[in-house]
């Protein structure tokens, strides 16, 4: 071979090597600032594994956060989304409406509503359905000519202690009608309450899918003596500083945190709430917002709010469901849960009777506190229910509780991020999703998920992304384990005092909840509808429902569970 060749040879060769070169520099660059850890479920290890290409999509599908991060969604995955945030569009002001004080906007106060004579014109009868009239004013008492306020409606009975949830229907022109089933004789009050004006609900949509940062999360990373804190959320704006990615491996579930100054990745201990942000809204915005005055206040009648009902045209038939009807899962009569589905409801009073519907039974519950409320109402009334002292803390858990008699087995578990609570440790930080995958599931296991609170501060893309890794999963299970018993909890209205609104305002999770009865639709898992039995009784509305409530749900679980009729698809 001539020099020449040997020359151009050489020189190609150096080329490849200085390519190669750049190319590990720059990879070793991103290694710095991009690690992520091993999935949950095997987090006690401590060797980092590197982001791998084929991750699956972990972000919002939403254009205002993460754009930059992530994959597309699968066209099935994107037209499923679209339907969903489609069934829960909301009427919003006129363009260019945005008040300058509260004078223009929806006043309970000034606001009337008007029960319609029945059909007869003389009397209502068991089985009818009342419809009451609402027309909502300003603070000028002026009629208002456009729609959107959240109206909540009870139509109830103090002497039988009863109550029912009604259907409500905006008409976008400032009137709404309220429909009710009528299910018992005798006296029947009308109670409607404004939760939120339209122009409460623009700014509520304007936080929800602007400021997923309203409340904040964060890690301690720690090695030896020395520890550093920071930020951490579902997404971080990378230019304040390089990102440690939590993505979960499995499901694809993102989670970030701020690389610590001075600490690796691996190094992150624990997970914790950060805080509330504050100054999210203009002093204008704060007027719509104001408890007693426009957040959660009664409606009055404009002459009376109480009829009287009449038995049944006809004793001997049952009445013919009516739209409003299939809408309605139940009603209080006695302080009694009467669902109206096709599972008989079962009243356990006694923990006898609790312990002979869990024997042999493994129950796991994933969720929220509202979830952990059905577990101490358990640990409360089974005394021979042993807690297991797992040394984890009071309110996160996870806990443990076995009655060794009856070979009942109780474990609860908070879910994945995002959560609002104390610290806990990285390693019982699980996703319910990954959970599931892990059960082998049959008869004599019983699962109930509670998961909507704590989504509140995100966009509902956020909140359908989870629960489609959850409904996926569920899905798994019942096919390697059609006996497995699925119950899901949905979310219940709450006190709205000060500005926890802008937080977790019953509009948000109206709006959640709307979300998850369509995407378990079809799946055969059961509902706890938290939403109807909580606003049909008399005990005020509460983050944590009363014990009577959760006595309620838990009753509705165990009759699903011992049961003897078919399983029923949600």
């Amino acid at each position: 071979m001539s020099v020449n060749v040997w020359k151009y040879i050489l020189i190609i060769l150096t080329l490849f090597g200085i390519i190669f070169l750049q190319r590990n520099i720059n990879i070793g660059e991103n290694w710095k600032s991009v690690i992520v850890p091993p999935p949950y479920k095997v987090q006690n290890r401590t060797q980092p594994s590197i982001l791998s290409e084929n991750l699956p999509a972990a972000v919002v599908h939403n254009p205002n956060i993460c754009s930059h991060l992530g994959k597309p969604p699968s066209p099935e995955e994107e037209l499923e989304e679209r339907n969903l945030l489609n069934s829960i569009a909301w009427p919003q002001p006129p363009s260019g409406s945005a008040p300058t004080d509260l004078t223009p906007t929806s006043d309970p106060a000034h606001s009337l509503f008007t029960i319609v004579s029945s059909q007869s014109n003389r009397s209502w009868h068991v089985g009818d359905q009342l419809e009451v009239r609402v027309q909502m004013r300003d603070f000028k008492g002026r009629p208002k000519r456009y729609g959107g306020d959240l109206l909540l409606a009870r139509l109830h009975a103090p002497k039988y202690k009863a109550g029912v949830a009604g259907q409500v229907l905006d008409h976008q022109n400032g009137l709404y009608s309220v429909r009710f089933p009528l299910l018992w004789a005798g006296p029947a009050q009308v109670n409607i309450l404004m939760v939120h004006s339209s122009e409460a609900i623009a700014v509520l949509r304007r936080l929800r899918d602007k400021r997923p940062d309203r409340v904040y999360f964060s890690s301690v990373f720690r090695r030896g003596n020395h520890s550093e804190r920071t930020v951490c959320n579902m997404c971080l704006p990378p230019d304040k500083g390089p990102l440690c990615n939590y993505t979960d491996l499995h499901t694809g579930e993102p989670w970030y945190c701020y690389k610590p100054k001075t600490l690796g990745c691996d190094t992150r201990f624990n997970h914790l709430t950060g805080g509330y942000a504050k100054k999210l809204i203009s002093k204008k915005d704060a007027l719509l917002f104001k408890s007693g005055k426009n957040v959660k206040v009664p409606i009055h009648a404009s002459t009376t709010d109480t009829i009287n009902v009449l038995p049944s045209w006809n004793e001997s038939s049952s009445p013919k469901p009516d739209s409003v009807m299939l809408a309605t899962s139940g009603y209080y009569y006695q302080d009694l849960w009467r669902p109206l589905g096709d599972v008989p409801m079962s009243h356990f009073d006694k923990s006898d009777a609790i312990a002979q519907c869990l024997t042999n039974k493994l129950v796991y519950m994933y969720g929220d506190s509202t979830m952990r409320q059905w577990f101490e109402y358990l640990l409360s009334l089974l005394p021979a229910l042993k807690k297991v002292n797992l040394e984890n803390p009071k309110k996160s858990g996870p806990f443990l509780a076995v009655d060794s008699a009856h070979n009942i087995v109780l474990k609860y578990r908070f879910h994945g991020p995002p959560v609002r609570i104390q610290p806990v440790m990285i390693s019982e930080l699980r996703y319910i999703a990954n959970e599931l995958d892990g059960l082998t599931g049959g008869p004599n296991t019983v699962v109930t998920i509670g998961i909507w609170a704590h989504f509140a501060t995100f966009p509902v893309q956020v909140y359908i992304q989870r629960l489609r890794h959850i409904r996926q999963a569920v899905a798994r299970l019942l096919d390697r384990a059609p006996g497995t018993v699925v119950v899901v909890r949905t979310a219940n209205p709450q006190a709205l005092k000060g500005d926890i609104s802008l937080y977790k305002s019953d509009w948000l999770m109206l709006q959640q909840d709307v979300v998850l009865r369509a995407m378990l639709k079809g799946l055969n898992v059961k509902l706890v509808d938290a939403w109807q039995m909580c606003l049909a009784h008399r005990l005020p509305h509460n983050l944590h429902p009363p014990r009577p409530i959760v006595k309620t749900m838990v009753d509705m679980m165990l009759s699903y569970i011992c049961c003897n009729c078919s399983r029923n698809k949600a």
